[in-house]
């Protein structure tokens, strides 16, 4: 599993900025400790549709096993 590293090139904590900060006034104490199985859920889901099989050979996946391309010359 990748911890840092992106799968798609999208946003994920900045959408989700409002909710943590909501957490945060709630549960002041214990938001980062949520804010980070959060994370943590989302990091697996996004690993799980990367390795599935519809996404498998998409040219967008970093982890795709498609083929290198010749050179042309």
């Amino acid at each position: 599993m990748s911890w840092l590293g992106k799968k798609f090139p999208a946003p994920i904590a900045k959408p989700m900025a409002p909710f943590f900060i909501a957490v945060s006034e709630l549960w002041a104490d214990i938001s980062w400790g949520l804010g980070i199985i959060v994370m943590y859920g989302v990091n697996s889901a996004a690993t799980a549709m990367a390795n599935s099989e519809e996404f498998k050979n998409d040219p967008r996946n970093p982890n795709a096993k498609t083929p290198k391309q010749a050179d042309k010359h």
